[in-house]
């Protein structure tokens, strides 16, 4: 029987529900680029290339992640898709900032800049960039202002 967690271990916990997200874009190469910069203020990086001769669909794939395990993956794939919305967790409140200034500086483009946005609660403090393929990037920090 698994170990049962503290409530302090709630941080880890809300983790725990996600093993990984894959999503199509429309060029592989181009999103890796974006999302290698914007993603590393917020400790993510590159861990793996799969080549398209090596996928079932036949374009490239790129998983992201942090400690080394691929968590958010891309793949090539043509066809015609909605946007979607992804918030990916910061630390603090300057992390925001440094993912949407690599964001925009990396062929992002500018969808609500850093700022508390109070329309969810008093310490939502979130960015906002459309990806290459028109995806809308959010990082948000939930702590309370000295904290975040």
């Amino acid at each position: 029987m698994a170990a049962r967690r503290k409530p302090e271990d709630a941080r880890i916990m809300s983790t725990d529900i996600i093993n990984h997200i894959e999503l199509p874009v429309a060029d592989a190469e181009r999103s890796r680029q974006f999302y290698e910069a914007a993603l590393a203020p917020l400790g993510m990086s590159l861990v793996i290339s799969i080549d398209p001769s090596r996928t079932s669909h036949g374009g490239a794939r790129h998983g992201f992640g942090k400690n080394g395990y691929p968590s958010l993956w891309f793949h090539e794939q043509g066809g015609e898709k909605l946007p979607i919305h992804l918030a990916f967790s910061a630390d603090d409140r300057e992390t925001v900032r440094a993912f949407h200034a690599a964001a925009l500086r990396n062929g992002g483009a500018d969808n609500g800049g850093p700022g508390i946005r109070e329309q969810y609660h008093a310490d939502y403090y979130a960015a906002y960039a459309l990806d290459p393929d028109g995806n809308n990037i959010e990082a948000v920090c939930f702590a309370v202002p000295n904290m975040c």
